[in-house]
């Protein structure tokens, strides 16, 4: 049986401003500006007071799904806004110590696993790369460009040719927090 309509409602923090313009969304607030494209999702978006409205009529299984996973997305920008995101990557090796640097818009890991050239990593839009000891924290507001960045990190250090069972060097993500710590 089809349903007449799914409907999700986001609500909006004192201090947070949204601006809907057809289905783009333009979020701001005390960390910066996010904006989102939703024009490819066959559904309304409408701003009622301190709610965002996400609905679609006569729905399909993937675009009723759609609906969830756009409220979802607002969500995420709305607390990038206020909070930011922040993941924390721990540095593993056994034998060879791995250095890690940022150099423009690259994370190079150098002598991992003994190797004469660097690895590289691509840092993602507008993302903090800060590399410590035995740590290397990502943070910024846009979930999607932190977590891409991490990933990046994380698949530049795997193990390739060697059995990974055995060599455990790498970068791993160990904490994902809300907030970005200074």
């Amino acid at each position: 049986m089809r349903v007449l309509e799914v409907e999700k409602l986001v609500e909006i923090p004192e201090g947070v401003d949204v601006k809907i313009d057809g289905r783009v969304v333009t979020i701001s607030g005390e960390k910066g500006i996010l904006t989102k494209d939703f024009s490819h999702a066959p559904l309304s978006i409408q701003r009622e007071d301190q709610l965002v409205r996400i609905r679609t009529e006569w729905p399909r299984k993937k675009e009723a799904a759609t609906v969830g996973t756009i409220s979802s997305h607002i969500k995420n920008m709305i607390i990038g806004v206020t909070k930011g995101f922040t993941y924390k990557l721990k540095i593993v090796f056994s034998h060879f110590p791995i250095s890690v640097k940022v150099e423009g818009s690259k994370v190079i890991i150098e002598n991992f696993t003994g190797e004469r050239s660097p690895r590289k990593a691509t840092i993602v839009g507008d993302v903090k790369v800060s590399p410590q000891s035995e740590d290397v924290i990502v943070q910024g507001i846009n979930l999607e460009n932190v977590s891409q960045t991490a990933a990046n990190i994380e698949q530049a250090t795997k193990v390739k040719i060697k059995d990974p069972r055995v060599f455990l060097d790498g970068v791993y993500v160990y904490e994902r927090l809300e907030g970005v710590e200074t």
